[in-house]
């Protein structure tokens, strides 16, 4: 097993330990979208956890490095990807800065906040990919800022098509210490969920938007 299965398996098992993902998929939860969905992710969780929060950032920080090599600055996007970005920037020792979903209402109105200077290098910390549009707004801004954007690093995905279609368009690079593939099928393994269950976590990776059509043709 190489190092990066190990240490999917090592993230996906904290997660799932911790209850920062839950996997319900007889009772689906509802996204802001509008989407039924089995899973649900709250990374924030990891940090109240110091063993697992010294974890993802020490394997963060070695993502950054061999991903990206040099850079001088850490970046995160609010909400949740501020505090890992902090862990990472800090075990860089490096400076951080942070991308508001939208402008300061009041004051500067700043979108970026922190010191930066242009043309510096800079990853961009998420804590979870979906659809990657906010990850992708906040590298965005960075890059108009000017900004070098090396590529961004994430706790988990889930592996859309999508979200690898719209990194590919912005010409952004990505990795994550785990995804959503890896994490169901240790699920399962592991008695957090039934083979059945397995197989609908299976079918809504497939087609999200109308997973939950498939659940009441199943039922």
């Amino acid at each position: 097993m190489s190092n990066k299965d190990e240490i999917e398996l090592k993230v996906a098992e904290f997660l799932l330990q911790i209850k920062a993902i839950k996997l319900k998929p007889n009772d689906p939860f509802t996204w802001a979208s509008g989407w039924k969905s089995p899973i649900y992710c709250d990374n924030r969780v990891t940090l109240s956890h110091p063993t697992i929060r010294t974890y993802i950032r020490q394997k963060l920080t070695s993502l950054v490095q061999e991903e990206f090599g040099s850079v001088s600055v850490i970046a995160g996007v609010a909400t949740a990807g501020i505090p890992q970005g902090v862990l990472v920037a800090q075990e860089l020792g490096l400076p951080f800065i942070y991308v508001r979903s939208e402008p300061k209402n009041h004051g500067r109105g700043n979108l970026i906040e922190g010191e930066f200077s242009e043309g510096q290098r800079v990853v961009v910390v998420e804590d979870l990919i979906s659809t990657g549009k906010s990850s992708l707004q906040a590298v965005d801004a960075l890059r108009e800022a000017g900004l070098e954007v090396a590529g961004l690093v994430g706790i988990f995905d889930y592996g859309f098509d999508a979200a690898i279609d719209n990194f590919k368009n912005a010409k952004c690079r990505f990795s994550t210490l785990c995804n959503y593939n890896v994490l169901i099928e240790y699920a399962a393994k592991h008695s957090f969920v039934s083979e059945d269950d397995l197989n609908l976590l299976r079918k809504w990776r497939e087609n999200p938007s109308e997973w939950d059509n498939t659940i009441q043709s199943i039922a």
